[in-house]
Parts: C-alpha cells; sequence; structure tokens
C-alpha cells in the first residue's frame, strides 16, 4: 500500500493525495458525521488524470470509491480504511454556457446552485433542482438520475443529459460529448452511466439541455381538506395551467407541524391542516400569466379543493415558502431518524401511507413518521424518527416501509438509488432476471470489481 500512495504522489502531486488525519477529519457524508475512512483521497484536475489513477489501481487490484458532494442518502459512497476515494473536488468547472444551441458544458465536480447561478447569469435556465443543490455535485446528480421539484416538467437527470464523458474502472476514457437533440448512431452509450450510481464508469464531464429563463413565476402554497383533492388539485392545474407547471409538492400535515414549530419556519398559515401542496408555474406571457394564475386558484376554492392559499408576493417570500419543503432540519434533528424515498401510482398513496403507519406502529411502536413528496410524478419521501436506539429498529424501520409498498406495485427508490443501503430490497423492485444483467454488466465493464465495489450488486 505504501508503495501505492507513493506512486500516487508522484504521479499527481503531493496536494492532490490526501491521507491520515487529513481524511479523518471528513466526515463520511452529510447524513453521517462519522471520521471518513480511506488509504487516501486524491484529487485529480482532468478526466486524463482520473484515467491514469483508475489505470494504476485497475492493475493492482485496488478497489476505488468516488466521491462527489456527499449527500447521497443509501450509503453509496461509503469507503473503507483501505480504499482510495477519487473525489471529484478539484473537476468543478462550467466550461461553457451556449445559449444558441441551449447547453451546459460542465465537469461532473460542480456543485449543482452554482452551476444553476453560472447558467442564470448568461440568461438561462437549468431545470435540474433539488434540496441539497448547495452541496451536490453535477456528476453525482447523473450517476443518481437525480430528479427533484422540476420533474414533472422536465423529466428527471436523464431527460436532460445530451452528452457524457466517463472513465471505465481499467482507465480506458469513453467520451461521447454530444450536442445534438438527435443522435441515433448505435447503442446510446451514456445511458450506461446515468443512474447507475457510479458502479460502471466515473462521470468526468457533461453537455446538459438548458431551457430559457422564465419571464414569469407564480408559487403558491395550499392547504387541503384530505387526500382526494390531491389529486384534484393536481388535475385542476393540468388542465388550466398545463405543461407551465413545473413543480408539485405535497407536505402531510404531520411534516408541516414538525418544520413549522417555534424556532424553525415560520407558519404562513394555519398549522393543523392535514395536506398542503406547493406548487409552481414558469411562463413567458406577463400580461397574462398572474392574472390566470390567480384565476386557476381562485377556482380550486370555488370547486373546494383548496381550504387556504398563500401567494408568494416577492421572491424573498418565495424563498420562505420553499424553504418549508426543502429544510428538515427539524426532523432530521431528532437521532436516530431514517430517511427513504419510494414511488407508486398517486391513486394508491393514502392507502399506502397508512399500511406504513399500521406497520411502523406495531413494529416500532416509539416512532414518529412524516411524509412528503415530488407527488405529481409519483415520489414519497418518509422521515422515521425512532426515538429509540435499540439495535433492530433500523431494519424494522425498513420493513415498514418497504414490505406493504409490494401489494402496490412500486419502486423501493425513485430517485435517491440503491447504494448499500437498499440491496437487500432490491429484489423487491427488479425480478431475477433484471438483476443476472445488472451484475453481467458490471462483471463486463468491472471485472475486477475495483470500482465502488458492491454498490448496487455484487
Amino acid at each position: 500500500m505504501s508503495e501505492l500512495l507513493e506512486t500516487l504522489r508522484e504521479k499527481f502531486g503531493a496536494g492532490a493525495v490526501v491521507t491520515g488525519d487529513q481524511v479523518s477529519a471528513r466526515a463520511t457524508s452529510y447524513w453521517d458525521p462519522s471520521p471518513m475512512r480511506a488509504l487516501a483521497i486524491v484529487r485529480p484536475k482532468t478526466t486524463a488524470e482520473v484515467s491514469k489513477l483508475l489505470g494504476l489501481c485497475y492493475a493492482v487490484g485496488q478497489n476505488v470509491v468516488t466521491h462527489g458532494g456527499l449527500t447521497g442518502c443509501v450509503q453509496g459512497t461509503q469507503s473503507e480504511g483501505q480504499d482510495i476515494v477519487l473525489s471529484m473536488e478539484r473537476m468543478n468547472a462550467v466550461e461553457e454556457v451556449d445559449t444558441i444551441s441551449h447547453t451546459l458544458t460542465v465537469q461532473a465536480g460542480a456543485i449543482l446552485e452554482q452551476v444553476q447561478n453560472k447558467v442564470a447569469e448568461e440568461g438561462m435556465f437549468l431545470p435540474l433542482d433539488l434540496g441539497a443543490r448547495g452541496s451536490c455535485t453535477i456528476g453525482g446528480n447523473i450517476a443518481t438520475n437525480a430528479g427533484g421539484i422540476n420533474v414533472i416538467r422536465y423529466g428527471m437527470a436523464r431527460a436532460l443529459v445530451l452528452g457524457l464523458e466517463a472513465v471505465l474502472p481499467d482507465g480506458t476514457i469513453l467520451s461521447s460529448m454530444n450536442k445534438m437533440l438527435k443522435n441515433n448512431a448505435g447503442f446510446d452509450l451514456k445511458q450506461l452511466f446515468v443512474g447507475t450510481e457510479g458502479a460502471l464508469g466515473v462521470i468526468t464531464r457533461a453537455i446538459i439541455r438548458l431551457q430559457p429563463q422564465s419571464t414569469t413565476r407564480n408559487t403558491a402554497l395550499a392547504a387541503l381538506p384530505d387526500f382526494a383533492a390531491v389529486p384534484k388539485l393536481l388535475n385542476h392545474l393540468k388542465s388550466t395551467v398545463g405543461s407551465s407547471l413545473s413543480a408539485f409538492e405535497a407536505m402531510w400535515g404531520d411534516y408541516f407541524s414538525a418544520v413549522t414549530e417555534p424556532g424553525w419556519h415560520s407558519p404562513p398559515m394555519d398549522r393543523t391542516h392535514p395536506y398542503y401542496i406547493l406548487f409552481e408555474c414558469d411562463g413567458s406571457d406577463p400580461a397574462r400569466d398572474d392574472a390566470r394564475f390567480m384565476e386557476v386558484v381562485e377556482q380550486a376554492f370555488e370547486d373546494g379543493i383548496i381550504l387556504d392559499a398563500v401567494l408568494p408576493k416577492s421572491e424573498a417570500e418565495r424563498k420562505a415558502v420553499w424553504s418549508i419543503r426543502d429544510d428538515f432540519e427539524a426532523i432530521i434533528s431528532v437521532k436516530p431518524v431514517f430517511l427513504y424515498d419510494v414511488s407508486l401510482p398517486i391513486t394508491a398513496m393514502e392507502a399506502y401511507v397508512a399500511d406504513v403507519r399500521e406497520k411502523l406502529d406495531a413494529l416500532l411502536p416509539t416512532n414518529k413518521l412524516y411524509v412528503l413528496g415530488h407527488v405529481g410524478d409519483g415520489n414519497l419521501h418518509f422521515f422515521v424518527q425512532a426515538h429509540t436506539d435499540a439495535e433492530g429498529a433500523r431494519e424494522l424501520s425498513d420493513r415498514s416501509i418497504y414490505e406493504p409498498l409490494v401489494a402496490y406495485g412500486g419502486s423501493v427508490s425513485a430517485e435517491h438509488g440503491i447504494g448499500f443501503e437498499k440491496k437487500d430490497w432490491l429484489s423487491q423492485s427488479r425480478s431475477e432476471q433484471e438483476i443476472a444483467v445488472m451484475r453481467q454488466l458490471k462483471n463486463t465493464f468491472d471485472p475486477k470489481h475495483i470500482l465502488n465495489a458492491g454498490v448496487v450488486v455484487d
């Protein structure tokens, strides 16, 4: 191992190789504050350097774990004491914002929020957006096929990627940096690296679709009387504002109440309603969009779909309303807490959540459950506060979330991936044949299993 470290220092420079106390000074992830464990952290600056690193490690069978912003929720970046961590932190450049072709060329280690701001400076809009925007990286977003708040209109990360550059475990550079919307020349190889959690290769650069900036943005936080009103409101919006609907976020009453407790977010309305929906429309007709949005909200009142609503009148008010949805520190500050993301049809959500509550109360009576999600695209997030440190609490919580999901044909992962955390539950959402093909792909791309070993499949 010492020989490999010396080789890495020689090839990349001492400043690019972090060892010892400098490794353990870092947290394992956003969700796990315990000291990071690794033989070394190597921080390349270019795709060529990533290739050189992987080639050296492949030759000696050295395990490598890729790190981006470390905001992932499924232990997909977990490293051990003898692993090399490949950190993308120095590959963070926005190479080009092309306002003619509406594309962004960016390195994988770039922080999402910084990229959003750079794109906005050029008069463009990057549709990819999620609560971890201040820490997560573009490469990590693509590797996990991130969703977020704008999926209902623009799709997940996969839908935004036009071109990709990745390095295979043996150091081979596979570059398909394509700006074209249409390229049907053979296999679309970039898709092999989108959503596969770094198990097949390391994403280093990408070309992403952009949109023109909207000239209007209207936001509303609405209180609803029951879950039946949730799909009614969604259908009402789709039939009136149509494709301008960019976000439709649901918060169950328990969640809304918890994050607006004294000392946390200021509640903009009564905190006792059973459901809250935060929805947003982007448009390009200032003369009409604002009035039309108000008409649509008023019609929902008249139809009894909405009980109360708040419409932010400034960007500061808008951000304050969105922070209720995005900032759940009030909930995760109570340890231990377990986070889940699942997907299922919206028509099954009410019954499924009821099943989860019943099973949790039976298996883990001390629990408190909080629910929210991107309901418009069938995605729910759960926070389970265990209120016990008893061994096995996590297993009981997992069973309560995943076992009832079978009856509704849902998926154990909507947008967070599988990592190590959900491997035991993958077979609930994928067939034996599908998992066998996943293993075949892993064995083909990484026959020595050095890259993100054990993530998703063995």
